[in-house]
């Protein structure tokens, strides 16, 4: 297998490069830690924040970014499939998640999962407008398989599908069998959710294991088996300041290829600890 090196992944070919690492806010409890972990994050360079319109997270996100300054924080944002049923609804909404964010543009702007009652064509054509009225730079796609990920692009006129967000993680590998081999021929980034299991992955004796080989934690192994593959990044979340530290203790380093391939053969928790 090729390993990437690089701790910077261009975003689709755009040229332009984000942190392997961001960081997710789903499920966000307390909000107060979670200003905090942002900040660090940001301050080691994890500056890659994934956020949704149902997530409830835009404005906090939006508070940090500020603070900041917009160019040092490139922001996703997602809107809701039930949006895309016509050109006008979607630009109100995309045009509310930039007032709850608090910013003139958002960075990329995703469909969150696919609307059933609606064509792929329609709805890309309609997230095209999105940034053509300048609400974004980027457009892209969360939790697409690859014929809806081929017809997105197929239906592109102006912009490029630069990212498609889906789970992936060292023990979900679904994605390795069809999607992520067709983002790597056709340049799409992606962005992989849940990478941690919601820390389950600290139960598979593979990536203990190598955490002990390697003097990481096995959260640090789980983050670079995926940031190890081309066009992967991983937005891992945490409202804890210590767990922004070890996320960047993944960087700067890569397994070896044969303990790669032997994730890819068998990293699994027991199936007590899954939910």
């Amino acid at each position: 297998m090729i390993v990437d090196l690089d701790d910077r992944k261009e975003l689709g070919r755009t040229g332009e490069r984000v942190a392997a690492i961001g960081i997710g806010t789903w499920g966000i409890r307390d909000k107060e830690s979670a200003r905090k972990a942002l900040r660090r994050a940001i301050e080691l360079g994890l500056n890659q924040i994934d956020t949704a319109e149902m997530y409830s997270t835009e404005g906090l996100v939006g508070e940090v970014v500020r603070e900041f300054g917009r160019d040092e924080v490139f922001v996703t944002t997602k809107l809701l499939p039930k949006h895309f049923k016509s050109e006008d609804s979607v630009i109100k909404a995309a045009r509310e998640s930039l007032r709850r964010l608090g910013l003139d543009k958002a960075d990329l702007i995703l469909i969150h999962w696919p609307n059933e009652g609606v064509s792929i064509k329609e709805q890309i054509r309609y997230l095209e407008r999105v940034a053509e009225v300048g609400i974004c730079r980027h457009i892209g796609v969360s939790n697409f398989d690859v014929r809806e990920l081929e017809e997105a692009i197929s239906s592109t006129r102006r912009f490029e599908i630069v990212v498609n967000q889906v789970k992936y993680s060292p023990i979900d590998r679904r994605v390795e069998k069809d999607l992520l081999p067709f983002c790597i021929e056709h340049g799409i980034t992606i962005q992989a959710y849940t990478p941690l299991e919601g820390g389950n992955v600290t139960k598979s004796k593979i990536l203990r294991d190598l955490a002990v080989k390697y003097g990481k934690t096995p959260v640090q192994i789980a983050l670079n088996y995926l940031i190890s593959h081309e066009r992967v990044t991983a937005i891992p979340k945490t409202e804890r300041v210590e767990r922004v530290e070890e996320f960047r203790g993944a960087l700067g380093w890569r397994l070896e290829v044969e303990d790669l391939l032997a994730i890819h053969r068998g990293a699994r928790v027991p199936s007590e600890y899954l939910y």
